[in-house]
């Protein structure tokens, strides 16, 4: 039998509004009775009922999370940490797999499913800013990644440029000369133009030439694709003594082919990547790899989620608007990153990050 308010309460010996200020983590109830009420909860082992908490104020308790690419140990990573900071708000997270495909993503958008979620986290990658302009879903909507939209909606990423010229500079500091990059396949703003401009300012910056001739364009992003660029480049002629990745997964394929090629990594040519994924840290030649803050990331996105809901921390601390109040304004949030160096830099004999 589920136990209920007025049971805690008749334990506690308390009212029933005692125990929901409690419940409901109310600021006014004083240390001792939080304690006697906190006992009586333990004890009964009641468990608030959510779903009703959510109903009585007009919502469902579901934040919708759709990602380009869930086969993607960074978006896996990044929806575990999705999940995980609205688990501390009470909201269950309902995942869509969008495929980076723009008419799935406009579907998304544009209000699928609007009627049983209260907001929606968007990592779109082809969707257009005239595919936004005209919405009129009144679900909030976050947008997540770095393609700009000049629309009216909260937007979370990291400075791509500043930790592509980081992953660099590692590179130009152990005395690498000859950088290439892998991944290349831009579009305006998205995140493989940016690094390679970061790649070109870090480059130049150190008073290097940017070779274009050491850009790998690749089809995806996939561990395939890194694998067919470093194969092309070395085909070419080519032989750099360090390799920047757009992402973990294409310096991985890379690593491959220098393998197979009798390359020895970082002897020969030193490798890092971008996304800091689980894979990175477990292979046989450890990957050094720009870790996106990805906590920082959800939390974000989820806490924008709720102040445009109202009632609900703004990320920073700061109360949201409430319902057909007034909003507040849309923010461009930028969630930190750091250079995890490993072995595929370092070399065996010094791995910090591991």
């Amino acid at each position: 039998m589920r136990v209920s308010l007025k049971d805690v309460a008749l334990r506690a010996g308390v009212s029933i509004k005692t125990v929901s200020n409690v419940v409901n983590n109310y600021q006014h109830v004083t240390p001792a009775m939080r304690a006697r009420v906190q006992q009586a909860i333990d004890e009964l082992g009641y468990r608030p009922n959510m779903t009703a908490r959510h109903l009585r104020k007009g919502r469902t308790g579901i934040i919708a999370l759709a990602l380009p690419e869930l086969g993607n140990p960074y978006f896996a990573e990044l929806a575990a940490a999705v999940i995980d900071a609205a688990a501390e708000h009470d909201y269950i997270v309902l995942l869509d797999h969008t495929g980076g495909r723009r008419e799935q993503e406009l579907l998304v958008s544009q209000g699928f499913r609007a009627r049983v979620i209260d907001g929606l986290i968007l990592s779109p990658l082809e969707l257009q800013t005239e595919d936004l302009e005209g919405r009129t879903e009144p679900v909030p909507l976050v947008l997540l990644g770095e393609r700009h939209y000049d629309l009216p909606y909260d937007h979370i990423a990291i400075d791509n440029v500043a930790a592509a010229r980081a992953a660099v500079r590692h590179l130009l500091d152990l005395g690498r000369r000859e950088v290439a990059f892998l991944g290349s396949r831009p579009r305006r703003n998205q995140p493989a133009e940016l690094r390679v401009r970061g790649w070109r300012e870090e480059l130049a910056a150190a008073g290097l030439p940017a070779d274009e001739g050491l850009v790998g364009a690749t089809d995806g992003w996939g561990h395939e694709d890194g694998a067919r660029a470093m194969a092309r480049l070395l085909d070419a002629g080519r032989r750099p003594d360090a390799v920047f990745a757009y992402n973990d997964l294409v310096a991985i394929g890379a690593m491959r082919v220098l393998s197979e090629r009798g390359l020895r990594v970082p002897e020969d040519v030193a490798v890092a990547g971008f996304d800091d994924v689980v894979e990175g840290r477990y292979g046989a030649v450890t990957l050094t790899s720009v870790s996106p803050d990805k906590a920082a990331i959800a939390r974000m996105a989820v806490e924008s989620v709720l102040s445009r809901l109202g009632g609900e921390p703004r990320p920073g601390g700061r109360p949201g608007g409430e319902p057909g109040g007034e909003q507040q304004p849309p923010r461009r949030l930028t969630a930190g990153f750091s250079l995890i160096e490993r072995e595929s830099t370092l070399g065996r004999a010094s791995t910090p990050g591991r």
